[in-house]
């Protein structure tokens, strides 16, 4: 069966949304974020972003998204894996792209005052609405499927099995 790849902002919820379409389909959960700082060996996004640079990032995040080689599973990834041409690739091959589009509003509110505490990977000082604004193309493009983000990860998981249901991606047919 085929992978499920959450793409969206920060804050939009593919993590916990993510953990709840798993536990509902008995997938294996993956965050990308989470490969990303073990493989930098550090202990938050920042502290890589901080580290290495936006760009040392970007390669890491990029290269992590390249080498994921799994079945099966759901795929949380970083809000800027879209700006990887080669990641978005390599994970479209076995996985199904799910955008969990959420409005600028809400994920304004979610947001810490610095993005780089939140280990967001974009140019510093670079206001949320613009990157916002620069990745929604992206994320459009990648998206096989797009789902309404909802507060409460179980409602947008349940949203998200419904929407692969009736376009005909059944975990039957997942393939």
């Amino acid at each position: 069966m085929k992978n499920i790849v959450l793409i969206g902002m920060p804050g939009t919820g593919k993590s916990v949304v993510g953990q709840a379409l798993a536990e509902r389909l008995g997938y294996t959960f993956v965050d990308v974020d989470d490969l990303i700082v073990e493989a930098a060996g550090a202990e938050t996004l920042a502290e890589v972003l901080r580290g290495r640079g936006l760009n040392g990032f970007l390669r890491l995040e990029g290269q992590v998204g390249e080498s994921l080689d799994v079945e099966n599973t759901v795929i949380a990834t970083g809000g800027s894996m879209v700006l990887s041409e080669g990641a978005m690739a390599h994970l479209k091959k076995n996985g199904v792209a799910i955008w969990l589009e959420t409005p600028f509003s809400q994920i304004s509110q979610r947001m810490p005052e610095d993005l780089m505490d939140r280990g967001i990977a974009a140019p510093a000082d670079t206001p949320l609405r613009q990157i916002y604004e620069e990745r929604r193309p992206l994320y459009a493009q990648y998206a096989d499927l797009i789902v309404a983000s909802r507060d409460g990860e179980d409602d947008t998981a349940r949203q998200v099995e419904e929407v692969m249901r009736t376009v005909g991606l059944s975990l039957d047919t997942a393939v």
